[in-house]
């Protein structure tokens, strides 16, 4: 007598090759490099950290800074030139930075401020960097 027909077993996810994890090992490497660049230049320019890559249910904000009142969530791209950096934020991305930002604001009532902003510093191999300011507008 036979039974009902076997379902086809689920395989387990493969496990990335080691080409791919050294890829992501360099670009987690490279991401957090220019979060420092980027970090060393807002102070010099006389900003406040309040936090870094602060992870929340919305997502993830790499900076959290503050000057005078304002208040700038600050998303660090790096990239193989500046231009290439300055178009990886995707309105996804900035969908996700927004939900973030707005969780954050909720759970930090002490960041209360004057206004509050988004910025886009954009990172390049040779360390070249760049700031582009109000980045993401509703």
């Amino acid at each position: 007598m036979e039974g009902p027909p076997l379902k086809p077993q689920a395989r387990p996810p493969a496990t990335p090759a080691p080409a791919r994890r050294l890829r992501g090992r360099r670009a987690e490497a490279g991401g957090r490099a220019a979060e420092t660049m980027a970090e060393r230049a807002l102070l010099d320019d006389g900003w406040t950290i309040l936090a870094r890559r602060l992870r929340n249910a919305g997502g993830e904000l790499d900076l959290v800074v503050r000057r005078d009142g304002l208040l700038c969530f600050v998303e660090v791209k790096a990239r193989p030139s500046l231009a290439e950096a300055a178009f990886a934020l995707t309105p996804r991305q900035q969908a996700r930075l927004r939900l973030a930002a707005e969780i954050a604001l909720a759970e930090h009532p002490d960041w209360a401020v004057e206004g509050c902003r988004f910025d886009v510093i954009v990172v390049d191999p040779a360390g070249q960097l760049r700031r582009i300011t109000d980045a993401i507008r509703d």
